[in-house]
């Protein structure tokens, strides 16, 4: 088995008389995160998303090909081909609008440490067009990926009218139970400073393979083992085209440098122009500029402005989500949160400035300022 692309299988039927009994409902464990929460945040849909044919066998995983999990996957396949068979169901782990996850084993490789998977289970039949397109979207996105802060997509199998998606189990919950778990529903300076950082390079990464994210909140950022985040749901993605670029701007003036550093796609490093001293910065340039979408989803409270007045949205939708999921983890609340749904959306599209709160402790409140104005910058 190829461990740097994932497995497309279609079962005999023999392989499609598993017990999906267990796609009932039931309140349980939210682990791997879905469109719904216990918040009450879900993230809406009222269009329909375009997407293209992507290949799940033109992808060389480099950065995602020395994961455990794929010796994991070859030592459970060694006799024959991966089927649901091979999967042990332990625990319904969350639903969603478009499917249920399942937290699984591999039977074949049960003391392997990294034989925990998460299976995501659509079901067919019970999803419209619509929906279905979404979930069409989802697997071809998570068939590209290739990055440490955004799940892999191990092996997608079909049984009956199932679709099923192997990926990364994240055993930490998400940053929305996170949150909510410490004081006031807040952060420390640092540490928003760190999950935000991890969020940047997801949608950066995102952005560079041309992919406009849509669905930012917290019960979306899931924690791994080793305490960095992972992205979750890409049903409400959509895709367009992008042309990565190196721009040169003039550097600040002062100290010229006789041994530069060379070229990197990280910008901010200095490089001798034409043969002279004086410094010059170059800047990584990847983002789908020309996005262009009028569907207005995700969820209410982190959509931008664009997206409220339906005059269509670029990728510029994710950047203003980051800064309420930054918001929102610094003070506890969302920036434009109003008593009700109505009210929220009214206080986007209004949105002229942003005012910070204050509390009783001023130089908490003091220190929380300056660090929103440090990570803007």
């Amino acid at each position: 088995m190829d461990t740097s692309d994932p497995l497309v299988i279609f079962p005999s039927p023999s392989d499609t008389d598993l017990d999906f009994s267990f796609t009932s409902s039931a309140s349980t464990e939210r682990t791997f995160a879905s469109s719904s929460s216990s918040s009450g945040r879900t993230s809406t849909s009222t269009s329909t998303s375009t997407s293209t044919s992507t290949s799940f066998n033109d992808s060389n995983k480099a950065h995602r090909q020395s994961d455990p999990r794929w010796s994991a996957l070859r030592a459970a396949t060694a006799l024959s081909p991966l089927r649901l068979r091979h999967l042990k169901l332990l625990r319904h782990l969350g639903s969603g609008n478009l499917a249920r996850v399942y937290l699984c084993r591999l039977r074949d490789a049960p003391d392997h440490p990294s034989s925990l998977f998460a299976l995501k289970v659509v079901d067919r039949d019970a999803l419209s067009p619509k929906k279905l397109a979404h979930v069409q979207t989802e697997t071809e996105i998570l068939s590209t990926l290739d990055h440490p802060f955004l799940p892999t997509l191990y092996a997608h199998l079909e049984a009956s009218h199932y679709t099923c998606l192997l990926i990364d189990y994240c055993p930490r919950g998400d940053l929305h139970s996170l949150l909510r778990a410490h004081p006031n529903h807040r952060f420390a300076v640092p540490t928003v400073r760190f999950f935000a950082s991890e969020v940047l390079v997801a949608l950066e990464y995102l952005h560079a393979i041309g992919v406009v994210y849509r669905d930012l909140k917290p019960e979306n950022v899931l924690i791994r083992e080793d305490g960095h985040v992972m992205l979750s749901d890409f049903d409400l993605c959509f895709r367009a085209h992008v042309e990565p670029r190196l721009h040169t701007l003039p550097g600040p003036t002062g100290r010229k440098t006789k041994n530069p550093t060379p070229p990197s796609c990280f910008g901010g490093l200095w490089l001798i122009s034409n043969g002279s001293e004086e410094p010059v910065t170059t800047e990584f340039v990847a983002e789908p500029c020309g996005a262009y979408s009028r569907a207005c989803v995700g969820t209410h409270e982190y959509l931008a402005p664009e997206m409220v007045s339906g005059n269509g949205h670029g990728n510029g939708v994710d950047w203003w989500a980051l800064g309420v999921l930054v918001y929102e983890l610094m003070y506890g609340t969302t920036p434009f949160k109003g008593e009700s749904k109505e009210c929220t959306l009214r206080n986007i599209a209004g949105a002229r400035g942003l005012r910070f709160p204050s509390g009783q402790d001023d130089q908490d409140d003091d220190d929380r300022t300056r660090g929103w104005r440090t990570l803007r910058t």
